[in-house]
Order: structure tokens, then sequence, then C-alpha cells
């Protein structure tokens, strides 16, 4: 039972909470004493609160995930977890990562807050909206990135501001165009918004972010000395990840970055040379 719960909890798109570390890691400070530790209680209110947005969301798309063809075995869907226990266990999760988060500071609150209300804005409505879904998609990177650049009171610069919400964008895209062709016909079934998009739209809109972000990227790399080096790393990157949606193998950021080899090397690849071209 512990195990199923662990598993409803999603914790492998914590991955996307370290975000909250992107300012004090890029401004050469991740190694100060203090900042790591300082962290902890920050990422931990973010895990909380959007795995019971993921649950919240999994108690909504119930009835249409039965029918997919991977979402089927998910706890909810499956049936594996009664619905009283999923809602008395996401809100235990809400309640408790906002109580984390007002030990912290009102502003950290706040942002947390925010990224609550639209996570839940997008499961209730907004994700039946085209273009709106992808926007409260990237909507949530953005807020980590503000929220770790006011815990650790580093301003978050223009570049860096542009590059997260166009890579944001850029991945949210490509999960919608991997959905897309993985169901097909029955697309519309499991997720209203698919239905809406012209043909060729996502496929645009994955290749125009993609373009955007590393320009915004490059422009950010060209502030910090060395870090120049590691926009051919971006390139690689972006370029295997429009690989691997263009092959039908899936557009998850966090299942490609865990699966793909590729993804995987070349983003390890990217933290070696930027702790190499900022902490050396």
């Amino acid at each position: 039972m512990i195990s199923i719960y662990l598993t409803i909890l999603r914790p492998n798109q914590w991955l996307k909470n370290l975000m909250l570390f992107f300012p004090p890691f890029l401004a050469g400070q991740i190694l100060s004493p203090g900042v790591i530790s300082k962290g902890v209680m920050p990422f931990g209110a973010f895990c909380l609160v959007s795995s019971a947005g993921y649950i919240f969301n999994d108690l909504l798309d119930r009835k249409r995930d039965v029918h997919h063809p991977q979402k089927r075995l998910r706890p909810i869907p499956s049936g594996m977890i009664s619905l009283s226990g999923a809602v008395m266990f996401s809100t235990l999760l809400l309640i408790g990562g906002l109580l984390l988060a007002s030990l912290i500071s009102p502003s950290f609150l706040l942002l947390l807050a925010l990224y609550a209300a639209i996570s839940t804005s997008y499961s209730l409505l907004l994700k039946s909206f085209p273009v709106v879904d992808l926007f409260c998609i990237s909507a949530g990177f953005l807020i980590r990135l503000q929220a770790g650049g006011e815990l650790f009171q580093i301003p978050i610069s223009t570049w860096l501001f542009l590059t997260v919400f166009l890579l944001a964008m850029f991945l949210s895209t490509g999960k919608r165009l991997s959905e897309l062709r993985l169901l097909g016909e029955t697309a519309g079934e499991h997720r209203s918004s698919l239905t809406r998009y012209p043909e060729g739209f996502l496929a645009g809109t994955l290749y125009m972010t993609g373009c955007s972000v590393l320009v915004t990227y490059a422009m950010y790399a060209l502030h910090k000395p060395r870090l120049i080096y590691t926009v051919p790393l971006c390139l690689f990157g972006l370029l295997r990840y429009i690989l691997r949606v263009s092959s039908g193998k899936g557009g998850d950021p966090t299942e490609s970055l865990l699966e793909d080899p590729g993804l995987l090397v070349v983003s390890l690849l990217w933290v070696v040379m930027v702790v190499w071209s900022i902490y050396r």
C-alpha cells in the first residue's frame, strides 16, 4: 500500500522543482555555506503541493484515463486507490506544503499559492483550451524560477527568464505533440484541447520555440565568461528532444531525461561545463 501511495506522488516529476536551485547555481553561489540546506524545506514544499496537483488532476481525469494505453495503469484509474483516499491524501499534501511555505516567508508562500491556484485552474478548466494549456504549464516553471530567486535573494536576469519560459513552452508543446501522435483518432477522448490544434500547429510551435530557446540561451551565455561553450550542448539537447518526439518515443520532459541516454548524458555534460565555467 505504501508503494502505491508513493507512486501516486509521481516523485520522478520532482526533478522539475530543482528549478528552485537554478538562481544560486548559475550565480556561482550554490556551494556557499547554508545555500543547499536553505533550499531543502522550500523544495519539499513544492514537492508536496505539486504532488497534490497531480493527484487532483488524476481524480478529474480518472474516467478518461481508464481508456488511455499508459495512464490506465496509474493507481486511481486502475482502482488501486479509492477516490476518498486520494482526495484526503491530496488535501493533506496541499495543506502540508502551504504550511511549510508559511514558515519560510510570506513572499514564498504567495508564489507557492499562486502555483497551486494555476495548477488547480488548469486541472478544472484551462487544460481544455489550446495554447492556454501550454502557457499554464510554462507558468509553473517560471514560478519555480522566481521562487528560487526570492528564496536566495538573487535577481533573475531577463535572458534567463526568457530562456526558462521558452524552454517550458518547447517541452510542453513536445509533450502535447507526442500525445496527439500516440492517441491518434482517440486523442479528443483523452484531452479535448488536442483536437482543437490544427494539423501542423504543434510541430510548428515546437520548432519555433526550440529556435527561440537557442537564441535566448546564447544571449544569456554571452554575459557569463566561458558559458558560451555550453550553447552547442543546448542545441544538441533541443534536437535530441525533437528527434525523440518525432520518432514517437514520448515527450514527457522528465521521462525523456531519465529514459533517453543521449539527453541524460548531454544534461550531465551541461552541468559539468557550467560548474567548470562558473566555479573554477
